[in-house]
């Protein structure tokens, strides 16, 4: 007769994906609260058969303590799951920041800055981004939570901060993927002219819903390939960019003609790199999305590190290298490089270069890739602020139906409020003359940058409750460089770039561009001032502040 397999042997999936005291890096001293496990054990255990298991039991289940199979499968039904790779986590950064800010929109900042101003505007905001990610990979590594910088921002600066930080954050993804619904519309038209827009917007919308809604690793598989063609795309331009500078493809080479000519290399002066540090800004918006996606990482303590290494170079050689490339080959004068909207993809510097060189259809090669592009932003636009409302409800600020996962681990009453949130502000852009829908876009538009302001905030205090506490910055899983001149540098940068948005109206006295451009400051310093007068909460400080590493589940 065969021997009985024991649960681990059974269901060893549940056990890999658990916390456990003999596995997981993330387990540490258990806080009092989970202290009471070992007690509570048998009542839990009794109470789960009999089906009478109470939210504050279950928030007790600790799977490595108990032993007990059926607590372990109650404890893993909560949570999320980690399914992320590292190659995962790797694309979800880089698809995060590469779209149509860099295949479409990078001719303009060319033509306003000259290919100087441009460079060295991307170069400025790439920095700022390297010590964001920086303070990001720190505090991802010792905490993966799903929640990312808002829990940080909780825990770290004050519970009213973290609140704003996360509705904002979570209604800013929520219209994007808005967004991108509309923005795939419009490149469907260069195939399909007389095909209507919603057509193509709701079968879009049913691709992401079904990718986020299989589990974490669909998504990631998903944002993988999306990233892959847009990567691909880049060094492919790179390359056929450089052949052409050298003289080997595209006949003559311009040389550095183009860099002399007229006020080249630096058109405008300081305003026009000032004006192009605010693009390039939003061009690198997505980079954060790693930090969520480490709640479901499968060894956050190695792959974060190796993600925010990894893909901060290839990044900035990305961007930096196609805005030099398109530097070389088209002239700052060119009134092509103006246009920078999704529709306009027969004439971006991508398809341009492309043409020059030879390569048949290259505005169908382009107008396809950026169409991945779209559903790669729609993609991970759904996944962050689904896992963000998921956190939420965590934090207990949110309703607690979106806590809840299902047997695959995916929170799909957040992913479902989601995406009936992303489709009614798409649905506004269908009504009248779309100004509601503008303006929607308008006050998610300085989210990305206060977000960026909250992690380095988080950061810096983060590092100072560390040591407070008696920690050594060596038992750090990823430590962060320059501390604490790097997160000061940056908090600074993300200051003068939400400032900075459209210093042009408000020295010209042009309230209605005012309005359009920082609606979004004061609906989150409202947020976080209301919360804090009517939960009457303080600063963290750092001898208080949780350093603890495992989640705590409530429901």
């Amino acid at each position: 007769m065969s021997r009985q397999r024991t649960p681990r042997e059974q269901r060893p999936e549940i056990y890999a994906q658990l916390p456990s005291e003999h596995h997981s890096p993330l387990t540490t001293t258990p806080s009092p609260r989970n202290n009471s496990a070992d007690a509570q054990g048998g009542a839990i255990i009794a109470n789960k058969k009999s089906g009478a298991l109470s939210s504050d039991q279950s928030d007790n289940v600790t799977p490595s303590h108990s032993g007990d199979y059926e607590a372990i499968v109650a404890h893993h039904q909560h949570q999320l799951q980690r399914g992320l790779k590292a190659r995962h986590l790797m694309m979800i950064a880089i698809g995060g920041s590469i779209g149509t800010g860099l295949f479409v929109a990078s001719g303009a900042t060319i033509s306003q800055a000259g290919p100087g101003g441009a460079l060295l505007a991307y170069t400025l905001i790439g920095c700022m981004v390297f010590l964001l990610m920086q303070s990001l990979g720190e505090m991802a590594a010792y905490i993966p939570v799903a929640g990312s910088f808002q829990t940080y921002a909780s825990r770290f600066v004050s519970p009213s901060f973290g609140f704003a930080i996360g509705w904002n954050y979570w209604f800013n993804w929520a219209i994007t993927v808005a967004a991108e619904l509309v923005a795939a519309a419009l490149v469907m038209k260069y195939w399909l002219p007389n095909t209507p827009s919603w057509i193509w917007s709701a079968l879009f919308l049913t691709i992401l819903f079904t990718l986020n809604y299989l589990s974490a690793r669909a998504f990631g598989e998903g944002e993988f390939w999306f990233a892959a063609i847009k990567v691909v795309t880049v060094i492919v331009f790179l390359i056929v960019g450089v052949a052409m500078i050298v003289g080997i493809l595209g006949g003559h080479s311009p040389g550095f003609s183009n860099w002399t000519t007229g006020d080249a290399p630096f058109v405008n002066g300081g305003a026009g790199i000032l004006a192009v540090f605010m693009i390039a800004g939003f061009s690198f918006q997505g980079t954060e999305l790693v930090g969520v996606a480490a709640g479901e990482s499968k060894n956050p303590e190695k792959d974060i590190p190796r993600a925010i290494h990894t893909v901060f170079y290839r990044i900035m050689l990305f961007y930096v290298g196609a805005i030099a490339v398109i530097g070389f080959l088209i002239p700052y004068t060119d009134p092509n490089l103006l246009a920078s909207d999704v529709d306009a993809i027969a004439i971006s510097p991508f398809t341009m270069v492309f043409k020059n060189a030879g390569i048949l259809a290259a505005a169908t090669v382009m107008n396809a890739v950026i169409l991945t592009s779209i559903l790669s932003a729609g993609n991970s636009g759904l996944y962050a602020s689904t896992r963000m409302l998921y956190a939420l409800a965590h934090e207990g600020i949110a309703p607690a139906i979106f806590g809840r996962v299902n047997p695959r681990g995916i929170p799909v009453y957040s992913l479902l409020a989601t995406t009936f949130v992303g489709l009614a502000c798409f649905a506004t852009s269908l009504i009248g003359d779309g100004k509601a829908y503008e303006w929607l876009v308008n006050i998610s538009g300085l989210s990305g940058f206060i977000a960026w302001l909250g992690i380095a905030w988080s950061h810096y205090n983060f590092r100072r409750a560390f040591i407070a506490q008696g920690h050594h910055v060596n038992e750090l899983p990823f430590a962060a460089r320059w501390f604490p001149f790097g997160p000061l540098l940056a908090l600074l940068l993300c200051v003068i770039v939400v400032l900075g948005q459209n210093y042009e109206a408000i020295i010209h006295a042009n309230f209605t561009g005012i309005a359009m451009s920082y609606i979004g400051l004061p609906v989150f310093l409202g947020m976080w001032g209301i919360h804090k007068l009517v939960t009457g909460s303080k600063r963290v400080k750092p001898e208080a502040a949780d350093l603890s590493r495992e989640a705590h589940l409530r429901f």
